[in-house]
């Protein structure tokens, strides 16, 4: 895949996640390996964060790299969790030319996980973007339990 240019920076180079298949599949749930490792897609749906909206962050389901906050949150009623941007440096982009489309992948800069794409429809009023991702690539860690 082709590296797509961006302003943001890499994250965390020094200390870039890899595992074998074999242990990424003992870590992940089937559904979690075939979207982070595989690049799978989960099915559209109101179900998991799409319409979740409590204060904190959102981790890399596997390496726990914070991705995005609850602030950049958004309904776009696209059966996905949206987000209207990154947190700086946590996530890479390459473009992805699959099933007959050209689109931009987003990646977890610390381990490479598929998260999902960003797409230039998102709210005018803040980035116009719309980072569109899959519910299995992410875990959600409450604010409260952040201060702790």
């Amino acid at each position: 895949m082709e590296k797509v240019q961006t302003t943001k920076t890499k994250a965390m180079t020094n200390d870039k996640i890899t595992k074998t298949e074999a242990e990424w599949k003992e870590q992940l749930s089937p559904q979690q390996y075939y979207v982070l490792r595989k690049k799978g897609t989960d099915s559209a749906g109101n179900g998991g964060y799409t319409n979740h909206f409590e204060k904190g962050t959102y981790h890399c389901t596997a390496c726990d790299a914070q991705l995005f906050t609850s602030g950049s949150k958004f309904k776009s009623h696209c059966g996905w969790p949206s987000f209207d941007d990154a947190i700086e440096g946590t996530v890479n982009y390459e473009v992805d030319r699959s099933l007959g489309m050209v689109r931009t992948e987003i990646i977890c800069a610390n381990c490479d996980g598929h998260l999902g794409h960003v797409f230039d429809d998102g709210p005018i009023k803040t980035t116009g973007k719309r980072y569109c991702v899959n519910t299995s690539s992410l875990k959600f860690v409450p604010e409260k339990q952040q201060n702790k």
